[in-house]
This record gives C-alpha cells, sequence and structure tokens, in this order.
C-alpha cells in the first residue's frame, strides 16, 4: 500500500509537537488516498521515540547512525533520499521550521520532486492533492493543487493542524533501517545549540500567553499586564501594531508576520481580532478575550468573551489568581 511520510522532529531530547501535528494530518490524508500514514525518525539512540511514534502510525521507519546525533541537512538528505527512492511514499510531509527550511528544498531538488512550503493545510480531493497557503502578508489565502507527479513533498506551518491521538493505538511496525552514510559528512558540522539570550522569551513554547492588543493604549500600561502573565505563569505576547510601536520586540508577536502558538490558554487583551492576528492563536486549548467592543471579531474566536475595560479586568484578575494561589500555598 502507498505511504504518507511524515518526518519526526526532535531536539535536545524530546519529539517535538509539530510531529504528532503532521501525523495527524496524514492519517486524516491517508484515509482519503488510500495509504497509510508512516514516521521516519533520524538520529542516535532514538528506538524510544519511535515506539512513542508507533502509537500514531502505521509503521515507524528507524534509522539509527552516529552522524545524526544531531541535525545536520547534508545527512538528512542522503539518508532521506534512499528512503524516499526505496519507498516511494505519495507524499513526505516535513516541519515549516528551521530545520524544515533547510532540508526540504535540497532535498526535493535532489529527487526532483514537486514541493510546496510553508503550507497551512492540506487535503487529497479526487486524484490530486491540495495545499493551502497564505500570501500578501496573510492577506490572501491561496489553494492549489499540486501538479500530477509520483510523489509530492510539503513543509506546514507550526500549530497549522491540532494535534490528536489516534481513538486506539496504531501499534506500528517498527523497520529499521541500515544507514547508507558511509562517509563522513564534511561540508556542515554542529557546532552547538544557542539558546535565547537571558530574557529572551519564546512565546511557543510557553503554555500561558496573555497578548495585548491596541487596547493597552500607551507602553505605560504594559508592566500592569506583564504582572498579569507572571501571575498566571505565563509571558506576555502581542499583535503587530504593538511591536509597530517598539512597544514589545518582535520575538513576541503572535500572527502570520509573526509567531505561530498554541499555549493551553491564551488570554486576549484589547485586541480586536484581525485575522492575521487570529490565525497565530487559534489553535490555542482555551482562548479568553477581553473587549470593550462587543461585536470585536475576536469574539467569535473565543471560548470566553468579556465585553469591558481591559483596565477593569485586569487588576481584579490578577488579585483574584494571587488570592487562589496564597490559599492553596502555591509561590
Amino acid at each position: 500500500m502507498a505511504e504518507i511520510f511524515v518526518l519526526a522532529e526532535h531536539r535536545q531530547g524530546q519529539l517535538r509537537d509539530i510531529t504528532f501535528e503532521m501525523l495527524t494530518k496524514a492519517r486524516e490524508l491517508a484515509e482519503k488516498a488510500n495509504a497509510e500514514p508512516a514516521a521516519v525518525i533520524l538520529g542516535k539512540n532514538v528506538k524510544d521515540y519511535a515506539k512513542n511514534l508507533a502509537d500514531y502510525a502505521k509503521k515507524v521507519l528507524l534509522v539509527e547512525d552516529e552522524k545524526l546525533e544531531n541535525f545536520n541537512s547534508e545527512a538528512y538528505q542522503k539518508v532521506l533520499s534512499h528512503l524516499i527512492k526505496d519507498y516511494k511514499p505519495l507524499l513526505t510531509i516535513i516541519g515549516h521550521t528551521s530545520y524544515g527550511v533547510e532540508l526540504a528544498p535540497r532535498l526535493a531538488a535532489a529527487l526532483n520532486i514537486p514541493l510546496a512550503t510553508d503550507c497551512i493545510d492540506l487535503a487529497f480531493e479526487g486524484e490530486a492533492f491540495t495545499i493551502t497557503r497564505q500570501m500578501y502578508s496573510g492577506k490572501v489565502n491561496v489553494k492549489a493543487a499540486l501538479r500530477k507527479s509520483e510523489s509530492y513533498m510539503v513543509t506546514v506551518r507550526q500549530a497549522a493542524f491540532q494535534a490528536q491521538k489516534p481513538p486506539t493505538p496504531l501499534n506500528g511496525q517498527i523497520v529499521e533501517v541500515p544507514s547508507p552514510l558511509t562517509e563522513e559528512i564534511v561540508t556542515k558540522r554542529f557546532l552547538e545549540y544557542v539558546l535565547p539570550p537571558p530574557g529572551g522569551v519564546d512565546i511557543t513554547a510557553a503554555e500561558v500567553l496573555v497578548g495585548i492588543g491596541r487596547g493597552i493604549k500607551d507602553q505605560s500600561n504594559i508592566p500592569m499586564v506583564e504582572e498579569l502573565a507572571k501571575t498566571l505563569g505565563g509571558v506576555l505576547a502581542c499583535s503587530r501594531p504593538i511591536v509597530d510601536k517598539g512597544w514589545l520586540p518582535s520575538d513576541r508577536q503572535v500572527g502570520t508576520s509573526g509567531k505561530t502558538v498554541k499555549p493551553k490558554l491564551y488570554i486576549a487583551l484589547g485586541i480586536s481580532g484581525a485575522f492575521q492576528h487570529v490565525l497565530g492563536m487559534k489553535n490555542s486549548d482555551l482562548i479568553i478575550a477581553v473587549n470593550k467592543d462587543p461585536k470585536a471579531p475576536i469574539f467569535s474566536f473565543s471560548d470566553y468573551g468579556v465585553v469591558e475595560d481591559l483596565f477593569k479586568v485586569v487588576p481584579v484578575l490578577k488579585n483574584k489568581i494571587s488570592d487562589l494561589k496564597a490559599q492553596k500555598g502555591i509561590a
């Protein structure tokens, strides 16, 4: 049976969330394309990852090699080229991450496979795969069919899909594939992971985000909201106008021209809900919006909405949370 490959991404001892997001979409596509989802995991000492992935895919292709201990686009390209030539998958899905952006174009070029990048949706319609991408800074969604080919390749944006476990574990077969790397990879070498500088924040990794928009009115009001975020154990994020004003750095921006996030809780304060922002946070587990305008678009995407001035809500909410934490002895 034909297969849909998903390249599992892992960093510093953990499988990344985007891996399970891609596997969820792969299962959906496989049902319509009469195919099977297959995970591909490359690395050193990653058999435990393969066992985890087997719950989400019908097959797991495992390639272990010391040369694959850290991501190297040259090494990955050679191994994946070997696998794709041997297994001939209908589709290969790779995350549109710092890894995928470097790997996918060279891999597709080496195999002469059509490549669509930065997709926010995938579908199988009739006998063709279709993709959806954003253009003009997210103002337009473009849906297109991939040109006819025996195999396709796409990169997908993080948090574009909601990761879901199969109703029952798939107990996929783990196939250990000998590494085809026989020579040293010399043109590129891994040196080190560079973590964000002190004070730097990765909003994509936060479980709680408090986002601010134009309703914050002035930069002097930001510390009040930041205190709320800290009380919740979260971090501060924002919409584009706040970055444009220079009130927060660009790494705090949520949206199509910023970052796509998927926290457990997203609180939108004074954010109207322009679709460029919504597309960056709509997959959050729980969305709470506070806005004075009852017709603000953000309420259409929220689980709970409060029609009120954020300057009245934030202090009360912060004090209430602080009181509850004190009662439970939480620092």
